[in-house]
This record gives structure tokens, C-alpha cells and sequence, in this order.
């Protein structure tokens, strides 16, 4: 008779403070993401669909190619999450003043009200993050996840 070795837990063994940085940036990216999708469940709201009603807020009138490289999709992925958006009256498509072929995505006043409850519960999150962390090391750990984003080579 084989016994199955105990799995480790999250922070434990490999999956702990001396496993590979990409294994641990990919499991606390799972974890933020599953924490996200509890916090939206009752909205009915994705942390995808989330993400691009806050782009659309900070960044204003966005095509759907804009709006993928913001959200770190890809432009189909961004299609369905703005045709379940639209079709709930969240986000409306408009013609681009100087190009009749691209279509400029406007949030509406509804998907900003949404939005700005969606942010009160992902705020929530990101206090227990800063939770996680000193004062003086959550610049350090900012700076260095920006300098991955920036420096590490990209297809784009």
C-alpha cells in the first residue's frame, strides 16, 4: 500500500519563502485574483470586467485594442468581457470622431457606480496587502514589481 505524500500548503516547502520567484509571483497572483472574484461574486461583477470599468474611468474613451493592453488581456478576451458589460448597460460603443472603423468604449453612468462599489470592496484587498508588508518595504516591493513589468521583455 502507497501513502500519497502530503501536499504543502500555500507558503509552506516550494510553495514558500525559498520556492522560485515566478512560482510565488504566479501563486499570489491566483491568490489576489480568487480574494477578487469572492469580493465581486454578489456584483456579478469578474475581477476582468472589473479592471477594464476602472481603465475605462482612469483612462476615459478606449478602443478595445487600448483597452486590452491596459487590462493585460487579449482583444478577443476583452470582446466578450465588453459585450457581457454592454449588454448589461455598463459600457456603450461609440464611433471614433477620426476614425470611422474604430469604436471608442464609454463607460456609462451606471457602470460608474458599479465600478465605484466593485473598488470599495477590491480596496479591502489591497489594505490587507499593504497589511502584509512594512511601511518601508512596500515601496521597495512596488518599485520592483513595476521595474518586472517595465524590464522584463514583452511581445508589444
Amino acid at each position: 500500500m502507497t501513502t500519497t505524500p502530503r501536499l504543502p500548503s500555500a507558503g509552506e516547502a516550494k510553495r514558500g519563502a525559498d520556492g522560485y520567484l515566478t512560482y510565488l509571483l504566479r501563486q499570489a497572483g491566483a491568490a489576489v485574483r480568487l480574494a477578487m472574484e469572492r469580493e465581486l461574486a454578489d456584483l456579478a461583477v469578474t475581477p476582468p470586467q472589473f479592471s477594464a470599468l476602472t481603465m475605462l474611468i482612469a483612462y476615459g474613451e478606449l478602443s478595445n485594442a487600448e483597452l486590452a493592453r491596459l487590462t493585460l488581456q487579449t482583444p478577443q478576451t476583452v470582446n466578450v468581457i465588453i459585450g457581457n458589460l454592454a449588454r448589461r448597460g455598463l459600457v456603450v460603443k461609440r464611433p471614433d470622431g477620426s476614425n470611422g472603423r474604430i469604436l471608442r468604449l464609454v463607460i456609462t453612468p451606471e457602470g460608474k457606480r458599479l465600478a465605484e462599489r466593485c473598488k470599495i470592496r477590491a480596496d479591502r484587498i489591497e489594505t490587507l496587502l499593504q497589511s502584509k508588508l512594512k511601511p518601508s518595504a512596500e515601496r521597495a516591493v512596488r518599485d520592483w514589481l513595476a521595474a518586472l513589468a517595465r524590464d522584463l521583455p514583452q511581445d508589444d
